[in-house]
């Protein structure tokens, strides 16, 4: 996909911001997709508001990870793929591999989840939903226009689901103060919580979606970087926020002493958090707030996998159109074949996102120690780079608990 402002040389400040925050909303809404809106009310419904911890962690590890892979793909105007190639040879076609089978496994259930968003709000058969969810994403981007309407559709949608879930939030009476002082004084800690939030929200394609985006909009080099760093900053603060408000929501309702369901075949804990707090209109709402997470995530899942394509050739305009409908034309064929999006899936997906995280943040934390040259001779920050090597080790650790959860899955 071509950019859809003017060249760096001329850029106005307006198309600056516009592209910016393009990439902001891209990487927040792709953060927060069908998979995190359950999670995050299974994980309430279980830790109430020992959560909010798990919820701050994912976010400053998300804060070095995405602070760390947009300033380095800006400083070597490459996507992932090519500087992962340019730095390991072979490592790109690695990264392609796992983020573009992560990417279709995962929009398996971002379409599953458009079925359901449209479930809750029309009482549309979930099959004939996601149909249609998949068809909207598809003629987006075979529009004339794909570029601009992708901006305006990721932006627009990302507003609606802020203001939808506050409202829910400001029904359900959370207890904001408890859930404040655990964010950072927990009563107790469960890391298993915390690997599948960071899974769910940073791993896999979620990483590069923004910074890919601002590849196609020309905004590279050091003169951008400042930018680059207050872009990425803001997109984490409006992830956080998101996520915040998400849980707030569904921590009303447990407070309240309402029970979720966690255990029976089709439970949708998220559905029923948000009738418990306002009735049917919630469920109107979380209707809306689904279906709009599962449209977005579908869109960047598809735009950030095929992104990866570069290293394969598929460079050209038309021929990343064509990749990426037939990346959701393909997703869809295998819901509509399913039925459903089966834990299965989900569970190898989560040890997908568990490896490609640590695998391309070792290299891109490489580039930054020892590959100047891929960034222009550019010496990247150290404190940076310091706290990008915790974070890395820190995510080996999880994608290794991630692959034995899969492991004990499949042996059950």
């Amino acid at each position: 996909m071509s950019s859809s402002g003017p060249p760096l040389a001329s850029a106005s400040a307006a198309s600056l911001r516009g592209g910016f925050l393009a990439a902001i909303f891209l990487m927040a809404t792709s953060a927060i997709g069908p998979g995190f809106i359950t999670q995050t009310a299974s994980f309430t419904a279980r830790m109430g508001s020992a959560f909010a911890f798990a919820i701050l962690a994912s976010i400053l590890i998300d804060f070095v990870v995405q602070l760390n892979i947009w300033r380095i793909t800006a400083l070597t105007g490459r996507r992932a793929s090519e500087t992962a190639n340019a730095a390991i040879p072979g490592a790109g076609y690695l990264l392609t591999f796992l983020v573009v089978i992560g990417g279709l496994a995962f929009n398996v259930g971002n379409i599953a989840g458009g079925g359901l968003g449209l479930n809750a709000m029309m009482g549309l058969d979930p099959r004939i939903g996601g149909t249609i969810t998949a068809a909207l994403a598809i003629g987006i981007f075979l529009s004339q226009r794909a570029g601009v309407l992708l901006d305006r559709m990721i932006i627009g949608l990302g507003i609606v689901m802020i203001v939808l879930t506050v409202f829910v939030a400001t029904q359900s009476n959370p207890p904001v103060g408890d859930a404040l002082r655990q964010s950072v004084f927990p009563d107790f800690i469960d890391f298993a919580a915390i690997t599948t939030i960071v899974g769910g929200t940073v791993g896999g394609y979620i990483t590069y979606s923004g910074a890919h985006r601002l590849l196609d909009k020309g905004l590279t080099g050091p003169r951008n970087l400042r930018a680059v760093t207050r872009a990425a900053l803001t997109g984490i603060a409006v992830t956080g926020v998101m996520r915040f408000i998400l849980f707030l929501a569904i921590l009303g309702v447990v407070a309240s002493g309402v029970t979720l369901d966690l255990s029976s075949q089709g439970a949708n804990p998220a559905a029923q958090a948000f009738q418990a707090a306002a009735g049917q209109w919630g469920m109107r709402v979380f209707g809306v707030v689904l279906w709009a997470a599962a449209l977005t995530s579908v869109i960047g899942a598809a735009y950030t996998s095929v992104s990866f394509l570069d290293v394969l050739g598929i460079r050209h305009d038309k021929g990343r159109s064509r990749a990426t409908v037939a990346f959701i034309a393909f997703s869809l064929a295998i819901f509509l074949t399913l039925g459903a999006a089966p834990a299965a899936i989900l569970v190898f997906v989560g040890g997908f996102n568990g490896l490609i995280l640590p695998i391309g943040l070792t290299i891109f934390t490489w580039i930054g120690f020892a590959r100047s040259d891929l960034m222009g001779g550019h010496r990247y920050n150290r404190v940076l780079l310091g706290l990008g090597a915790v974070v890395c080790a820190l995510t080996w650790y999880m994608g290794a608990r991630s692959v034995g959860t899969i492991f004990a899955f499949l042996g059950q």
